[in-house]
């Protein structure tokens, strides 16, 4: 009681130390999440020039996208969405700088282009009316207010379109060729010149250092091309779950303790379905359809033998020959297809009930068998298969392999003789076939398999898992690379890895919670971490996390190295050079005079070498005999001679030259004016926040 009195009397100050304690809490959460902006951080997607995206109206264009592409996961939808919002915006923006304006006329067109097969807007002679159109929308404003605003919606994007159509417009009008330039297209394309050369490789000269800070001087200089978005690189092991040797093992027993009973069984379809791990298939098959590790074995079995068990990919199995006998490699039919209302096929198009077309197959057939010609008489007439109907019911020939019949009709097709008739019914129909012609008799099997498939154990799958959260704990506080060394385990390395990237890559392929966790403010750099896959676990170290910004020297090496290296081994083979005719270089260095003939601008590549431009260019300039000064060329040092100069013929017009060099340019102008527009504009992208 001493204890609750005292309580009591300082009941006082616990109240203010647990309200402290609580506000203290929300403020750190605050300033976690942005401060006293937190709110917008969490309901806006992305800023795009000032203007935000809004998280609520981005989610459902990313819905929107799923459930009209399927196969695509929610990442590729987000991706593929933001492009288009980003595309978007930035063109509207453009547009309302501009001040294009959508007229009467090119709005009616467009949408005529919308809604030209749409009945509901059409006239009395088929064709599209704005006049039917209006009546339409004026209709939906009164008995439909909400239709009407998604209509009004629908028209602002053919607006947009509009806009968008004509600013595009505006830009191929800009990039055309003139006469002049297609002069100069043409010029390049055939004009061209033979020369000789010398080339001095790069490689013959050695020992050509490049320091870091030669590297950093020279980002420096082009940052542009060093601009770098925020990205984060790791280390993993794989840890695949795979069965055991003793998983093996237990497949096989368990084939090889029901084969006798298999063996007697009379009812091989129903006994498979019991027993087996694959589905019953009791289609007579041609050797070709075997699986060729087993295949002659197999298939030089007589009808009651068996063979087995075998192993075959993932499942042991054991098969014995439940009939044999000769089939056709191809069979030739006709046929006559009566539907009717509520057939798998009907589209509303179909008046006939399922008695009256039976009855009229009955009557189609009883014609056919009396006077097999008669189909050519009675498809046209009586079938409903438009594919065939004015070829006299004629399907042409099918292959055994590959028949594009219906199981009902490829059976009777196989399993009957040449000239026989059936009426044949299914889900789509009554068909009367008649086999027309059957070629390539050859031998095919009936097979029944039962198999067990070789799966991991609960033994092997929690082995797997020790195994894995072993290696998880002593990588966490130790050297990665050396533990796995130790358990011999392969370390793979992947680097730049972006924020809405989902492949990591071929071998763990879609693992978007591993890109969010190295993103991830709490995750540190060094930090461990293992992953459930479905094909077993992966343990993760994040190895860097770098911001967008311009690449720091040392990841930018690999491409400024060779650059910087060759810049350098160019100047001291100038000096070595210098002077030198190109006997005496060749000479000197050990190298050949080459030789090249009909060499144009639009393809100045060299014997030898790659594209040389600059190379082939300074050619162009010289007159014949003389030689240019040394050339620093993508592969080493050149000197060239001009041997001659082959000109050709003035054209009486360009006309045609400037046409595909606008056709040309057009092609690339849009993509480059959007790409343009992104890399100048401020995009904030808190995609990875959401997804």
């Amino acid at each position: 009681m001493a204890v609750l009195n005292k309580i009591r009397q300082r009941s006082f100050f616990l109240i203010i130390i647990i309200a402290l304690a609580l506000f203290s809490f929300v403020l750190a959460d605050l300033f976690k999440s942005g401060g006293f902006t937190g709110a917008k951080n969490q309901n806006t997607i992305a800023t795009i020039n000032g203007e935000d995206v809004d998280r609520e109206t981005f989610a459902r264009k990313v819905e929107n996208f799923q459930r009209n592409r399927r196969n695509v996961t929610s990442t590729q939808a987000v991706n593929e969405v933001w492009d288009l919002t980003l595309q978007e915006s930035l063109l509207e923006e453009q547009i309302e700088k501009t001040g294009i304006k959508v007229g009467d006329e090119q709005f009616n067109n467009m949408l005529k282009q919308v809604y030209a097969g749409n009945p509901n807007f059409t006239n009395e002679a088929g064709l599209f009316d704005v006049a039917v159109l209006e009546e339409y929308v004026a209709n939906l404003k009164v008995t439909s207010p909400q239709a009407y605003e998604q209509w009004k919606l629908m028209e602002k994007q053919i607006e947009l379109q509009a806009k968008n159509q004509i600013y595009y417009n505006m830009i191929r009008a800009g990039v055309g060729a003139t006469l002049v330039e297609g002069e100069q297209a043409y010029l390049m394309q055939n004009e061209s010149v033979d020369l000789k050369f010398v080339l001095v490789p790069y490689t013959s000269v050695d020992n050509v250092e490049v320091s870091k800070e030669e590297i950093k001087e020279y980002v420096n200089k082009h940052k542009s091309r060093f601009e770098q978005e925020a990205n984060t690189a790791i280390k993993y092991v794989y840890f695949e779950e795979k069965p055991s040797l003793e998983d093996d093992n237990a497949a096989k027993e368990e084939i090889t303790e029901i084969i006798a009973q298999f063996n007697e069984a009379e009812n091989n379809e129903s006994f498979v379905a019991q027993n087996s791990d694959m589905p019953y298939d009791g289609t007579f098959k041609f050797k070709s359809a075997l699986p060729s590790t087993n295949a002659d074995q197999i298939f030089n079995l007589n009808e009651g033998e068996n063979f087995g068990p075998y192993k075959e990919n993932d499942f042991w199995k054991y098969t014995k020959v439940t009939g044999v006998k000769q089939i056709a490699d191809s069979v030739k039919l006709r046929r006559i297809l009566v539907s009717y209302q509520g057939s798998a096929i009907d589209q509303g198009n179909y008046t006939k009930t399922k008695e009256q077309a039976k009855a009229l197959a009955d009557s189609l057939l009883i014609a056919v068998n009396a006077d097999t010609a008669k189909f050519d008489e009675l498809a046209p007439e009586f079938s409903d298969d438009v594919s065939s109907k004015d070829k006299g019911g004629d399907l042409g020939w099918n292959r055994y392999t590959n028949a594009r019949l219906t199981p009902e009709v490829k059976d009777f097709a196989y399993n009957n003789e040449k000239g026989d008739v059936e009426l044949i019914e299914n889900q789509i129909g009554f068909h009367i076939v008649m086999i027309e012609e059957a070629n390539n008799f050859q031998k095919a099997v009936q097979l029944a398999t039962i198999a067990k498939e070789i799966v991991a154990s609960e033994t092997t799958s929690s082995n797997l898992y020790t195994e894995t959260t072993s290696f998880e704990m002593k990588s966490k506080d130790a050297d990665f690379d050396a533990i796995a060394k130790e358990g011999n385990y392969d370390v793979k390395t992947v680097n730049n890895i972006k924020a809405m990237q989902e492949n990591i890559n071929s071998a763990l392929g879609n693992q978007r919670s591993i890109v969010q966790w190295t993103f991830n403010e709490d995750t540190k750099v060094g930090a461990t971490k293992r992953f459930d896959l479905n094909s077993g676990y992966v343990v993760v170290k994040l190895v860097s996390r770098k911001g967008k910004g311009v690449q720091s020297a040392e990841d930018a090496s690999p491409v400024v190295t060779p650059i910087l290296r060759a810049e350098k081994q160019a100047e001291i083979i100038k000096k070595k050079i210098a002077g030198k005719s190109m006997a005496d270089v060749a000479s000197s260095e050990n190298v050949s005079i080459q030789s090249a003939s009909a060499v144009s601008l639009s393809n100045p590549t060299l014997p030898g070498a790659t594209s040389e431009p600059e190379v082939v260019g300074a050619a162009f300039s010289l007159e014949p005999g003389k030689v240019t000064d040394p050339i620093a060329g993508k592969k080493g040092v050149y000197l060239v001679e001009l041997v001659k100069k082959n000109e050709v013929t003035p054209l009486n017009s360009y006309r045609t030259f400037a046409e595909r060099e606008s056709k040309s340019r057009s092609a690339n102008a849009l993509n480059r004016v959007n790409e343009a527009l992104k890399s100048s504009a401020e995009i904030e992208d808190n995609r990875a926040d959401f997804y």
